[in-house]
């Protein structure tokens, strides 16, 4: 029987990790995300497939049962959010992966095989529930097996692969006929997360560190490192960090301190203004928006420009996320989605007015309005606020502010897309878009004067500018406060590797 926080010798080995593990694990993981893409991007071809019935089958929606229909996801994903962040302590990340992939099979079959509209209802439900307990689960475990070195990498695979498989629903709707089948279409890829999950995906080191199982922690650690690594140095920062997570668990009443409640407030409101840009109604309805537009041109084919100027903005925007700062880009995104959304606005009652000669004149204002306001979207509004709920919080407060974060995000998201349709009906579509490009409006100038720039501070410098106490009595938490990304112990890490090439040198 080992006993709890023994070391075992320290052996020479390589200073450096291997990475071709670390690459497979992510990329398999990360199948998962595009999954999660995927169930995104459905309702976009296949909505007007369900309301104009083209199939002739015996299932056909109403514009409010497709809002709904489209909408519902985000029910499912505000009550998978909170209960991912139990779930994947309770029994794992790999096992909790393994559970959403029954709950997104289910779901697809639901929808493949359903007869009523309730039946799509709770397809659409179950994933919105994978949705949001994979949105807590992926990231945090690429984070976990990551090593320093190539975790900010690793980091962005999560989003682009979202957005990728958002993509390919489009692409793939673009040549399907039938919802039915464009739905069979969408379960291979979770089909296929499920076996890269069984060959090469293995719990985290530290849920098994958690759990007090070290000897099959160091195990794992092994794996991803190489095996001339010297993990030992890494395996008890884990283990050190482990013990001060649990004497440090945060609740919901902690939330009332000023020097957490006042970056908790900017969160909710960044999460908040993400959502009534519109940016989840307008990816749900694409297809729809461009139908609307009547310019012409092909609706399926714009989306998918749209989706591919979405992939390649998301890839563009992890270059500039540590380069330009998180305020700036937060401005210069808002900015840039409310003039778009105002120039779509523009086509639209232009359209009111007089359609032929809003065609003959602007019919290319609806595609480069909207591929604007995405790529604006990918690289300021969709990736920072995400960012920011990692670093204007400890990790001890990290899971209770995350909650109420995740809960805002997804609830404001299934109100925009329910109303999106009912809206234009009582207010018409320029009506809807001047709607939410009052709020990015609002958004600037929220951002100008509320929110801080946290590129290049400290843990201990963000939580200061708020009013939070300084403890200098806790070495290990200063010191690990330093660190460049926040919450995990990675500056702890490396500065031990640093010693060990120091001890190794002749």
């Amino acid at each position: 029987m080992e006993e709890q926080g023994a070391t075992t010798p320290r052996q020479a080995g390589s200073s450096n990790p291997a990475h071709l593990i670390q690459y497979i694990t992510a990329f398999s993981v990360a199948v998962g995300s595009f999954s999660f893409g995927t169930t995104l991007g459905y309702t976009s071809p296949a909505g007007p497939l369900l309301v104009s019935n083209s199939t002739n089958g015996s299932l056909h929606l109403t514009t409010v049962e497709n809002s709904l229909f489209s909408s519902v996801l985000n029910v499912g994903a505000l009550v998978g959010g909170p209960l991912g962040g139990l779930v994947i302590n309770a029994i794992g990340r790999r096992w909790t992966m393994l559970g959403t992939v029954v709950i997104l099979v289910a779901s697809w079959l639901l929808i493949i095989f359903g007869q009523n509209f309730a039946m799509l209802v709770c397809g659409r439900i179950l994933a919105g529930l994978y949705t949001g307990v994979t949105c807590v689960n992926i990231p945090n475990y690429i984070g976990e097996i990551s090593s320093p070195d190539i975790r900010g990498t690793l980091g962005t695979v999560f989003q682009l692969m979202v957005v990728t498989g958002i993509l390919f629903s489009y692409v793939v709707g673009d040549f399907m006929t039938s919802w039915r089948g464009l739905a069979a279409v969408c379960a291979i890829p979770v089909l296929i997360y499920a076996v890269l999950i069984v060959l090469f995906v293995k719990e985290s080191p530290i849920v098994l560190i958690a759990k007090g199982k070290l000897d099959e922690a160091r195990g794992v650690l092994q794996h991803f490192r190489g095996k001339h690594y010297d993990v030992e140095p890494e395996l008890e920062v884990l283990r050190q960090n482990q013990e001060e997570m649990s004497k440090t668990k945060t609740t919901l009443k902690d939330l009332k301190k000023s020097y957490i409640l006042k970056p908790l407030i900017i969160i909710v409101a960044i999460m908040f203004f993400q959502q009534t840009s519109g940016v989840n109604a307008v990816l749900f309805n694409l297809n729809d928006i461009f139908s609307s537009a009547g310019t012409g041109m092909d609706e399926g084919l714009n989306a998918i420009i749209v989706g591919l100027v979405q992939v390649l903005a998301t890839i563009v925007a992890t270059f500039l996320c540590d380069r330009l700062g998180r305020k700036l880009l937060l401005i210069l995104s808002s900015s840039a989605m409310c003039i778009s959304l105002v120039a779509l606005d523009v086509f639209f009652y232009e359209k009111a007015q007089d359609e032929q000669q809003a065609m003959d004149t602007l019919g290319w204002l609806p595609l480069v309005s909207l591929i604007v306001y995405i790529a604006a979207f990918s690289v300021g509004y969709g990736p920072i606020p995400w960012v920011l709920m990692g670093e204007l919080f400890t990790s001890n407060v990290k899971d209770a502010a995350g909650a109420v974060g995740i809960m805002v995000n997804w609830g404001t998201s299934f109100f925009v897309t329910l109303l999106f349709q009912p809206l234009q009906d009582v207010m018409g579509p320029f009506g809807v878009y001047w709607m939410f490009a009052g709020f990015c409006a609002v958004n600037c100038v929220f951002c100008i004067l509320v929110v801080p720039e946290t590129k290049g501070k400290t843990l201990e410098e963000i939580t200061a500018y708020f009013g939070a106490p300084t403890n200098s009595q806790d070495t290990t938490t200063t010191t690990t406060t330093k660190s460049q990304h926040y919450d995990n112990p990675v500056f702890i890490i490396e500065q031990k590797e640093e010693e060990n090439k120091l001890e190794k040198s002749p």
